[in-house]
């Protein structure tokens, strides 16, 4: 190839990478799931490269080393969690740890934590992440149905009352009791990375988005998990939609501006985030979790050093914004890192901290005041929470 053909097939590929919306991506790396898997299983790097704009998106499974999240819009890459042996139901609970000054006696408890795979440990020799967990404190990890790790990854999905596991493979939507238990097949031609499959608060329907070979055909709405029934609703123009607990706010990831839109289900009444995307200093491409009344979000928020990321699901989060303001809410972390929030239905969360090797969930109640904390199974600590149920 002499110089010349190389500089104009350098200019194609320039115009071919111009800045696109986060959807349009995600249905195009969805198409490759089947790819994708056979790359996890030999661990090699699936790569998009923007050769004329100098960035290179990465494609699960391999994204490099796990970001870890730290309270600070500064945030340092570390090692991916390290493979951990399976996880054993009969597996003695951690010892509590002991409360700090700013415990607090509260009603609120720890509702039952959901782990599936870590995207750091996808191609490593890691058994746990064959399977789907439940963990409480005061018990030991209980093992639930066996699932794809990078399945588990790009979009297995709990319900709030934790009895049902919803997924997306091959461009279909199964769903199945919790145990793997009643599997079945609701629908074909379903996106797997950008829109859900996500719960609603009432365990009966899901957010997804819908595929064809036409780009232009692309739907989002909900399905009726018992009749299989899909009513087109709700915004196209994002990913990662979230749901508040009282059903009246969605969130969500929107396009390549890294904004964060809130609307009601239906798409009616949308508003942005302050102080994310466009012009302002962080940006942000992944939600995890939305308070029940939707006045706080856990998120996870990148500074302009940061790169955007790509565009399949992250669960990490390191920080908790006030939607309405854009301001950090703070959290009794205790000098530790920020790895993941969930919101409970009394508006409590749960606060999951990595110090040094250890992890360990901290109970904040509504208020912001640490309730208790509980040493996480270290058998755990290769995996992610995928949610948490009442």
């Amino acid at each position: 190839m002499n110089d010349q053909r190389l500089r104009l097939d350098l200019a194609d590929l320039a115009e071919e990478v111009t800045p696109v919306d986060l959807r349009d991506r995600a249905l195009r790396t969805s198409r490759r799931i089947g790819i994708q898997r056979a790359v996890a299983t030999s661990a090699a790097a699936v790569v998009m490269l923007a050769a004329a704009t100098g960035t290179a998106f990465a494609i699960l499974p391999n994204r490099g080393t796990d970001p870890l999240p730290a309270t600070t819009p500064s945030v340092t890459a570390s090692p991916s969690p390290s493979a951990s042996p399976t996880p054993s139901a009969t597996q003695s609970p951690s010892a509590p740890a002991t409360g700090d000054a700013g415990a607090t006696a509260g009603a609120a408890t720890f509702g039952r934590v959901l782990y599936g795979a870590h995207p750091g440990t996808l191609g490593e020799d890691n058994k746990a992440a064959g399977h789907l967990y439940s963990w409480q404190p005061g018990d030991g990890p209980k093992r639930l149905l066996a699932i794809d790790p990078l399945v588990a990854v790009l979009n297995a999905a709990v319900s709030p009352n934790g009895r049902r596991v919803a997924w997306v493979e091959d461009d279909a939507l199964w769903v199945s009791a919790a145990d793997g238990s009643g599997k079945r097949k609701l629908r074909t031609g379903v996106d797997g990375q950008c829109w859900g499959p996500t719960w609603s608060p009432d365990s009966q329907r899901l957010t997804i988005g819908t595929i064809s070979s036409d780009p232009g055909a692309y739907r989002t709405g909900t399905i009726e998990v018992s009749s299989g029934r899909f009513t087109e609703v709700g915004p196209a123009d994002g990913c990662h939609p979230v749901w508040s607990g009282d059903g009246r706010t969605i969130a969500y990831a929107e396009g390549s501006g890294g904004r964060v839109i809130l609307a009601s289900p239906t798409g009616k009444g949308k508003r942005a985030i302050p102080g994310l995307g466009g012009d302002a200093r962080y940006s942000c491409f992944d939600v995890a979790s939305l308070s029940p009344d939707g006045d706080r979000i856990a998120l996870y928020r990148r500074g302009p050093d940061m790169e955007s990321g790509d565009v399949a699901r992250e669960l990490d989060a390191n920080v908790v914004l006030d939607t309405r303001t854009g301001k950090a809410v703070s959290l009794p972390l205790g000098g530790r890192e920020l790895r993941q929030v969930y919101f409970q239905s009394d508006g409590s969360m749960v606060v999951r901290v990595r110090g040094g090797e250890r992890y360990t969930l901290i109970l904040v109640d509504e208020n912001g005041k640490k309730v208790t904390e509980q040493a996480e199974p270290s058998s755990l600590k290769g995996m992610q929470i995928i949610g948490v149920a009442d």
